[in-house]
């Protein structure tokens, strides 16, 4: 009976430092990843609907953004 608590233990105690260990190198890895940046893209307003994008998915027509090429199509025919 004694020998299978010894071994009972034996088995808990390896577990335990496994799963220790594992804990560590995870805190290890995220304290090693790089930093997000906080720089964020310039937003832009659709001068048509208002909506807030960024600059690289708008449309660019005559100095002004669109957020798409029906708006920036609307906009021109109603300058008309």
């Amino acid at each position: 009976m004694g020998r299978i608590l010894f071994f009972t233990l034996i088995v808990l105690l390896f577990f335990w430092v496994i799963r220790s260990y594992r804990r560590a190198l995870k805190k290890r890895e995220e304290m090693h990843k790089q930093p997000r940046s906080l720089e964020g893209e310039d937003m832009v307003r659709c001068v048509y609907c208002g909506v807030h994008l960024p600059r690289s998915e708008s449309i660019t027509s005559e100095g002004n953004f669109f957020c798409s090429d029906e708006h920036r199509r609307l906009h021109l025919q109603s300058e008309s």
